[in-house]
Protein backbone atom coordinates (compact mmCIF):
# COMPACT_ATOMS: atom_id res chain seq x y z
CA UNK A 1 0.00 0.00 0.00
CA UNK A 2 1.22 3.51 -0.83
CA UNK A 3 2.76 5.60 1.94
CA UNK A 4 0.11 7.90 3.39
CA UNK A 5 1.20 11.44 4.30
CA UNK A 6 -0.81 14.17 5.97
CA UNK A 7 0.19 17.83 5.81
CA UNK A 8 -1.59 20.68 7.56
CA UNK A 9 -1.74 23.88 5.50
CA UNK A 10 -2.37 27.01 7.60
CA UNK A 11 -2.37 30.63 6.56
CA UNK A 12 -3.11 34.21 7.56
CA UNK A 13 -3.00 33.78 11.33
CA UNK A 14 -2.56 37.55 11.80
CA UNK A 15 -1.28 37.64 15.36
CA UNK A 16 -2.66 40.88 16.73
CA UNK A 17 -6.10 39.89 15.45
CA UNK A 18 -5.74 36.14 15.81
CA UNK A 19 -8.66 33.87 16.71
CA UNK A 20 -7.46 32.23 19.94
CA UNK A 21 -10.14 29.56 19.88
CA UNK A 22 -9.15 28.57 16.36
CA UNK A 23 -5.46 28.44 17.26
CA UNK A 24 -6.07 26.28 20.32
CA UNK A 25 -8.12 23.93 18.17
CA UNK A 26 -5.37 23.70 15.54
CA UNK A 27 -2.77 22.82 18.18
CA UNK A 28 -5.07 20.08 19.48
CA UNK A 29 -5.48 18.71 15.97
CA UNK A 30 -1.73 18.79 15.30
CA UNK A 31 -1.11 16.88 18.53
CA UNK A 32 -3.88 14.40 17.72
CA UNK A 33 -3.09 13.74 14.04
CA UNK A 34 0.69 14.35 14.15
CA UNK A 35 0.96 15.41 10.48
CA UNK A 36 4.20 14.86 8.59
CA UNK A 37 4.58 18.64 8.27
CA UNK A 38 2.82 21.96 8.76
CA UNK A 39 3.05 24.58 6.00
CA UNK A 40 2.13 28.14 6.99
CA UNK A 41 1.71 30.36 3.93
CA UNK A 42 2.33 33.81 5.36
CA UNK A 43 0.69 36.75 7.09
CA UNK A 44 1.70 35.58 10.54
CA UNK A 45 1.08 39.08 11.92
CA UNK A 46 -1.34 41.93 11.49
CA UNK A 47 1.06 44.87 11.26
CA UNK A 48 4.48 43.24 11.76
CA UNK A 49 4.74 44.72 15.25
CA UNK A 50 7.40 43.31 17.58
CA UNK A 51 4.79 41.98 20.00
CA UNK A 52 2.92 40.28 17.16
CA UNK A 53 6.08 38.57 15.94
CA UNK A 54 6.88 37.54 19.51
CA UNK A 55 3.47 35.87 19.82
CA UNK A 56 3.82 34.23 16.39
CA UNK A 57 7.29 32.96 17.24
CA UNK A 58 6.13 31.42 20.54
CA UNK A 59 3.21 29.68 18.87
CA UNK A 60 5.06 28.38 15.81
CA UNK A 61 8.20 27.19 17.59
CA UNK A 62 6.06 25.27 20.10
CA UNK A 63 4.56 23.08 17.36
CA UNK A 64 5.96 19.57 17.69
CA UNK A 65 6.15 18.72 13.97
CA UNK A 66 8.32 19.96 11.06
CA UNK A 67 7.19 23.44 10.03
CA UNK A 68 7.86 25.68 7.03
CA UNK A 69 6.79 29.33 6.99
CA UNK A 70 6.29 31.72 4.10
CA UNK A 71 6.56 35.50 4.37
CA UNK A 72 3.33 37.42 3.84
CA UNK A 73 2.81 41.05 2.89
CA UNK A 74 1.55 41.79 6.43
CA UNK A 75 4.85 40.50 7.81
CA UNK A 76 6.90 43.31 6.25
CA UNK A 77 7.56 46.31 8.56
CA UNK A 78 4.66 48.75 8.30
CA UNK A 79 5.80 51.57 10.53
CA UNK A 80 9.58 51.48 10.09
CA UNK A 81 10.40 52.17 6.45
CA UNK A 82 14.14 52.19 7.12
CA UNK A 83 13.95 48.62 8.42
CA UNK A 84 11.60 47.63 5.60
CA UNK A 85 14.18 48.68 3.02
CA UNK A 86 17.38 47.64 4.82
CA UNK A 87 16.45 44.54 6.84
CA UNK A 88 12.83 43.54 6.08
CA UNK A 89 13.06 40.03 7.56
CA UNK A 90 14.78 40.98 10.82
CA UNK A 91 11.70 40.30 12.91
CA UNK A 92 11.65 36.66 11.79
CA UNK A 93 14.90 36.05 13.71
CA UNK A 94 13.26 33.97 16.44
CA UNK A 95 11.95 31.47 13.90
CA UNK A 96 14.61 31.88 11.22
CA UNK A 97 15.23 28.14 10.91
CA UNK A 98 11.70 27.51 9.60
CA UNK A 99 11.31 30.52 7.27
CA UNK A 100 11.21 29.43 3.62
CA UNK A 101 12.40 26.01 4.73
CA UNK A 102 12.35 23.14 2.28
CA UNK A 103 10.86 20.01 3.83
CA UNK A 104 11.85 16.69 2.29
CA UNK A 105 9.64 13.70 3.00
CA UNK A 106 9.97 10.27 1.38
CA UNK A 107 8.89 10.85 -2.21
CA UNK A 108 7.42 14.29 -1.47
CA UNK A 109 9.01 17.71 -0.99
CA UNK A 110 7.64 21.09 0.09
CA UNK A 111 9.50 23.88 -1.72
CA UNK A 112 9.09 27.63 -1.00
CA UNK A 113 8.45 30.42 -3.50
CA UNK A 114 8.63 33.99 -2.21
CA UNK A 115 5.92 36.31 -3.55
CA UNK A 116 6.48 39.44 -1.42
CA UNK A 117 8.76 42.42 -2.03
CA UNK A 118 9.88 45.20 0.27
CA UNK A 119 8.62 47.59 -2.38
CA UNK A 120 7.27 47.48 -5.94
CA UNK A 121 6.60 50.06 -8.64
CA UNK A 122 2.83 49.94 -8.14
CA UNK A 123 0.43 50.43 -5.27
CA UNK A 124 -0.50 48.78 -3.02
CA UNK A 125 2.66 46.91 -2.10
CA UNK A 126 0.49 44.17 -0.62
CA UNK A 127 0.06 42.49 -4.00
CA UNK A 128 2.19 39.56 -5.02
CA UNK A 129 5.34 39.90 -7.10
CA UNK A 130 7.66 37.04 -8.05
CA UNK A 131 11.15 38.24 -8.88
CA UNK A 132 13.33 36.30 -11.34
CA UNK A 133 15.67 35.45 -8.45
CA UNK A 134 12.84 34.07 -6.31
CA UNK A 135 11.54 31.92 -9.14
CA UNK A 136 15.04 30.71 -9.96
CA UNK A 137 15.61 29.61 -6.35
CA UNK A 138 12.36 27.67 -6.35
CA UNK A 139 12.99 25.97 -9.70
CA UNK A 140 16.60 25.14 -8.81
CA UNK A 141 15.41 23.46 -5.60
CA UNK A 142 12.80 21.45 -7.50
CA UNK A 143 15.24 20.40 -10.20
CA UNK A 144 17.75 19.23 -7.56
CA UNK A 145 15.31 16.76 -6.00
CA UNK A 146 15.74 13.02 -6.57
CA UNK A 147 13.97 11.70 -9.65
CA UNK A 148 10.36 10.82 -9.00
CA UNK A 149 9.93 13.19 -6.05
CA UNK A 150 6.60 14.99 -6.15
CA UNK A 151 6.44 18.64 -5.11
CA UNK A 152 4.17 21.02 -3.26
CA UNK A 153 5.14 24.67 -3.66
CA UNK A 154 4.34 27.15 -0.88
CA UNK A 155 3.70 30.84 -1.54
CA UNK A 156 1.73 33.57 0.17
CA UNK A 157 -0.11 35.01 -2.84
CA UNK A 158 -2.10 32.92 -5.31
CA UNK A 159 -0.07 32.63 -8.51
CA UNK A 160 -2.73 34.03 -10.76
CA UNK A 161 -2.94 37.28 -12.69
CA UNK A 162 -6.20 39.09 -13.29
CA UNK A 163 -5.51 39.79 -16.95
CA UNK A 164 -4.23 43.36 -16.97
CA UNK A 165 -1.09 44.96 -15.60
CA UNK A 166 -3.04 47.38 -13.47
CA UNK A 167 -5.02 44.74 -11.60
CA UNK A 168 -2.63 41.79 -11.67
CA UNK A 169 -2.84 39.86 -8.44
CA UNK A 170 0.67 38.44 -8.62
CA UNK A 171 3.10 39.94 -11.10
CA UNK A 172 4.94 37.21 -13.02
CA UNK A 173 2.53 34.65 -11.59
CA UNK A 174 1.55 33.36 -15.01
CA UNK A 175 5.17 32.68 -15.97
CA UNK A 176 5.79 30.96 -12.64
CA UNK A 177 2.74 28.74 -13.09
CA UNK A 178 3.92 27.66 -16.52
CA UNK A 179 7.36 26.72 -15.18
CA UNK A 180 5.78 24.77 -12.35
CA UNK A 181 3.47 23.02 -14.82
CA UNK A 182 6.52 21.83 -16.75
CA UNK A 183 7.73 20.20 -13.54
CA UNK A 184 4.33 18.66 -12.85
CA UNK A 185 4.06 19.96 -9.29
CA UNK A 186 1.26 18.45 -7.23
CA UNK A 187 -0.01 21.86 -6.22
CA UNK A 188 0.76 25.41 -5.14
CA UNK A 189 -0.28 26.17 -1.56
CA UNK A 190 -1.10 29.79 -0.77
CA UNK A 191 -3.16 32.10 1.43
CA UNK A 192 -3.85 35.86 1.29
CA UNK A 193 -7.52 35.57 0.25
CA UNK A 194 -8.81 34.35 3.65
CA UNK A 195 -11.13 31.84 1.97
CA UNK A 196 -10.19 28.27 0.98
CA UNK A 197 -10.06 27.25 -2.67
CA UNK A 198 -8.93 24.30 -4.77
CA UNK A 199 -8.88 25.15 -8.46
CA UNK A 200 -7.01 24.14 -11.60
CA UNK A 201 -5.30 27.00 -13.40
CA UNK A 202 -4.59 26.38 -17.11
CA UNK A 203 -1.18 27.19 -18.61
CA UNK A 204 0.32 26.50 -22.06
CA UNK A 205 2.31 23.69 -20.41
CA UNK A 206 -0.67 22.12 -18.69
CA UNK A 207 -2.85 22.86 -15.66
CA UNK A 208 -1.55 23.65 -12.18
CA UNK A 209 -3.55 22.93 -9.06
CA UNK A 210 -3.82 26.00 -6.80
CA UNK A 211 -4.83 25.32 -3.19
CA UNK A 212 -5.64 28.19 -0.87
CA UNK A 213 -6.06 28.04 2.90
CA UNK A 214 -8.47 30.20 4.84
CA UNK A 215 -7.62 32.31 7.86
CA UNK A 216 -7.13 31.54 11.56
CA UNK A 217 -7.78 35.17 12.45
CA UNK A 218 -10.77 37.38 13.21
CA UNK A 219 -10.44 38.85 9.70
CA UNK A 220 -12.85 36.42 8.05
CA UNK A 221 -14.22 37.11 4.62
CA UNK A 222 -16.97 34.65 3.66
CA UNK A 223 -16.04 31.48 5.55
CA UNK A 224 -15.25 30.71 9.20
CA UNK A 225 -11.70 30.15 10.52
CA UNK A 226 -10.17 27.09 8.88
CA UNK A 227 -7.11 25.23 7.68
CA UNK A 228 -6.46 22.60 5.02
CA UNK A 229 -5.70 18.96 5.77
CA UNK A 230 -3.83 17.51 2.79
CA UNK A 231 -3.44 13.77 2.35
CA UNK A 232 -1.00 12.27 -0.18
CA UNK A 233 -1.21 8.53 -0.76
CA UNK A 234 1.47 8.37 -3.42
CA UNK A 235 -1.00 8.79 -6.26
CA UNK A 236 -3.66 11.30 -5.26
CA UNK A 237 -3.63 14.52 -3.24
CA UNK A 238 -6.82 15.02 -1.25
CA UNK A 239 -7.71 18.37 0.30
CA UNK A 240 -10.13 18.61 3.20
CA UNK A 241 -11.01 21.99 4.66
CA UNK A 242 -11.19 21.74 8.44
CA UNK A 243 -13.23 24.45 10.15
CA UNK A 244 -14.76 25.48 13.43
CA UNK A 245 -18.33 25.06 12.21
CA UNK A 246 -20.46 22.33 10.66
CA UNK A 247 -19.69 23.41 7.07
CA UNK A 248 -18.88 20.72 4.47
CA UNK A 249 -15.59 21.14 2.63
CA UNK A 250 -17.08 21.98 -0.81
CA UNK A 251 -19.21 24.72 0.74
CA UNK A 252 -16.09 26.25 2.29
CA UNK A 253 -14.23 26.61 -1.01
CA UNK A 254 -14.63 29.63 -3.26
CA UNK A 255 -14.74 28.86 -6.98
CA UNK A 256 -12.41 31.65 -8.11
CA UNK A 257 -9.99 34.12 -6.57
CA UNK A 258 -11.64 37.54 -6.06
CA UNK A 259 -10.31 40.36 -8.19
CA UNK A 260 -9.22 42.37 -5.17
CA UNK A 261 -8.12 39.31 -3.13
CA UNK A 262 -8.26 41.39 0.03
CA UNK A 263 -10.13 40.57 3.26
CA UNK A 264 -11.66 43.23 5.50
CA UNK A 265 -8.91 45.36 7.07
CA UNK A 266 -10.39 45.27 10.58
CA UNK A 267 -13.45 43.60 12.11
CA UNK A 268 -15.19 46.96 12.56
CA UNK A 269 -14.98 48.16 8.98
CA UNK A 270 -18.06 47.80 6.73
CA UNK A 271 -17.68 44.84 4.39
CA UNK A 272 -19.78 42.80 2.02
CA UNK A 273 -22.16 40.36 3.77
CA UNK A 274 -20.64 37.04 4.73
CA UNK A 275 -22.13 33.60 5.15
CA UNK A 276 -21.47 33.15 8.86
CA UNK A 277 -23.26 30.75 11.18
CA UNK A 278 -22.89 30.39 14.95
CA UNK A 279 -19.90 28.43 16.19
CA UNK A 280 -20.60 24.93 17.51
CA UNK A 281 -18.68 22.96 20.14
CA UNK A 282 -16.80 20.74 19.81
CA UNK A 283 -15.04 21.83 16.58
CA UNK A 284 -15.69 19.39 13.77
CA UNK A 285 -14.96 18.81 10.08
Amino acid sequence: MADLKTIFHLSDIHFGLEDRRALDWVVQEIDRVCPAAVAITGDLTMRARHREFAAATRWITALRVPVTVEVGNHDMPYFNLHERFTDPYKRFSGMQRVVQREIDLPGLAIVPLKTVRRWQPRWPWSKGWITPAALARCLTAIDALPAGTRVLVTAHHPLREAGTKGTALTRNGTAALEELAKRKVLGVLSGHVHDPFDIMEPTPSGPVRMIGAGTLSQRIRSTPPSFNELTWDGEELTVRVRNLQHVPTPDMQISSIPADALPPRTPGEPVAPVNQVPAIDPPVN
